[in-house]
């Protein structure tokens, strides 16, 4: 007889009633193939003593399993596996080795064979962050109660059938608002898709514009994201210097007259991961050569709202003429990152295409979430956050390099910059990011280890440090810690 008493475990302390989990556990004995067709059962009194339960118990579990056709009663001979089941290999559980390469059950292909997952920082105390806003200053109270206002009236039902897959039309009427007011693009409603954050509308333009073996121009230092976006979608990313001014549109002219490009991804404003904002005659060159070589420019500008001292430049699309730009913001990046908004512009023809895609992966977003965000829009409120917001990060950007020039002035070079969320902080040569990331962590902060910002042509000893989501006591606790580590 098989070891039942080990086999068939019971919690007396679980949802599930005893004699399900026994009848389950039968199930799983089955499946696995230990228990093959016509094998006979314990008797309900044996089994009962070996797994210390009732017997009554035993004898409802062989009846659901009789019920459910796994088992069969036969008179005078007690219950048996069904017969007619087909006969199951056994399950051999394989030897834990680190260097067996895993067998999976059916072929398919990988191409994330070597991604890390994000970090989870909603388990995450205390963290200096990639340049995430802080959530504790959104009016999410405010959102809520809209929210909860809609989905009480009658015309607010209506939001919870399926709607269009560009997204509300309300928040989109107000984005195109917005837009005009804040950056001076003037596009209707219908040349935008509201997505979940800037991230979607990077893969639904790339998979738009890109064929296998298209050619892409990207920064040699890039949004990791945007590059593994670019990739799976079997393009070749051509790497282009970026400075203190921004991408190199000279050098990008030098491979344009050898290479056709399909597309340049580019972020204007406070570039990933440097910070570094592009020159207006850099832009209007750009531009220029867009219209000479027909490729479209994806400008990324995910938070254009956070720029401290002086006006920012206006966007490439605002000043494009040529209808050259697919424009892609993030409300995500400038609220609270959970809540996943964001818009893409582009030509009506590109955005309904992207709708077409989008409901493929993804039939619409949160209606009745976009619906309360359009009443933030349209009520004013998400313009005095922004106010609010661009007034408090300047302080803890203020302070946070202040502290940064005085405790690490011999470990970490920097600029001010003059917006975003994050310092670019490069390291001394000799500090080793991955163990000063896994030393803070035991000390209780979470920081990253500079991986993220690596690629096969941009190396460099660094970390995008993010100021805005932390208050005074918190920026001192944090950098204490780092400093302390670091020295």
């Amino acid at each position: 007889m098989l070891p039942y008493k080990s086999l068939i475990q019971v919690d007396r302390n679980a949802s599930v009633t005893l004699y399900i989990q026994v009848c389950n556990s039968f199930i799983s004995l089955i499946t696995n193939g230990t228990l093959q067709p016509a094998d006979i059962l314990p008797s309900s009194r044996i089994l009962a003593e070996l797994i210390g339960i009732n017997r009554n118990t035993v004898k409802l579990a062989y009846e659901e399993l009789i019920s459910q056709g796994w088992a069969e009663s036969v008179e005078r001979k007690g219950v048996f596996v069904l017969s007619k089941l087909p006969i199951r290999s056994k399950t051999i559980l394989p030897v834990a080795n680190k260097n067996d390469s895993p067998q999976e059950a059916f072929i398919w292909t990988n191409n994330f064979e070597n991604a890390i997952p994000s970090e989870n920082l909603q388990k995450t105390v205390l963290a200096i962050d990639d340049g995430f806003p802080d959530v504790r200053l959104a009016p999410v109270d405010v959102l809520m109660r809209e929210y909860r206002s809609l989905s009480r009236r009658f015309h607010g039902r209506n939001f919870l059938k399926y709607g269009s897959s560009k997204g509300s039309e309300h928040l989109r009427a107000s984005v195109s608002n917005y837009l005009s007011n804040s950056r001076g693009l003037v596009v209707s409603a219908e040349n935008i898709i509201i997505t979940k954050g800037s991230q979607m509308g990077i893969y639904l333009a790339a998979q738009l514009l890109l064929n296998p073996s298209d050619n892409i121009a990207v920064g040699i230092s890039n949004y990791g994201f945007a590059d593994d976006t670019f990739s799976y979608a079997a393009a070749n990313l051509l790497r282009v210097p970026v400075d203190h001014n921004g991408m190199d549109v000279d050098h990008l002219e030098e491979i344009l007259q050898h290479k056709k490009i399909k597309a340049v991804y580019i972020v204007p404003h406070h570039h990933f991961p440097t910070t570094v904002t592009m020159s207006m005659e850099r832009r209007l060159k750009l531009l220029n050569l867009a219209k000479e070589y027909r490729f479209a420019i994806i400008e990324d500008d995910y938070d254009f709202d956070f720029h401290y001292d002086n006006k920012p430049y206006l966007p490439l699309a605002s000043i494009d003429h040529n209808h050259n730009v697919i424009y892609i913001g993030s409300i995500s990046k400038t609220f609270a990152p959970a809540l996943r908004i964001g818009f893409m512009v582009g030509s009506l023809a590109f955005i309904e295409a992207a709708a077409s895609l989008r409901e493929l992966i993804d039939k619409q977003g949160d209606t009745l979430l976009e619906e309360a965000f359009a009443v933030l829009f349209d009520d004013g409120e998400m313009e005095r956050h922004f106010r609010k917001s661009l007034k408090i990060y300047k302080q803890r950007r203020n302070m946070f390099c202040q502290i940064l020039k005085s405790d690490f002035n011999d470990e970490i070079e920097f600029k001010i910059p003059e917006g975003g969320l994050a310092v670019w902080s490069t390291f001394d040569k000799k500090i080793d990011l991955i163990k000063v990331s896994e030393d803070a962590l035991k000390k209780g902060l979470y920081i990253g280890n500079g991986n993220f910002y690596k690629n096969e042509s941009f190396s460099t000893n660094a970390l995008r440090m993010g100021f805005a989501s932390l208050e005074e006591k918190e920026m001192v606790e944090a950098l204490g810690i780092l400093k302390r580590i670091v020295h």
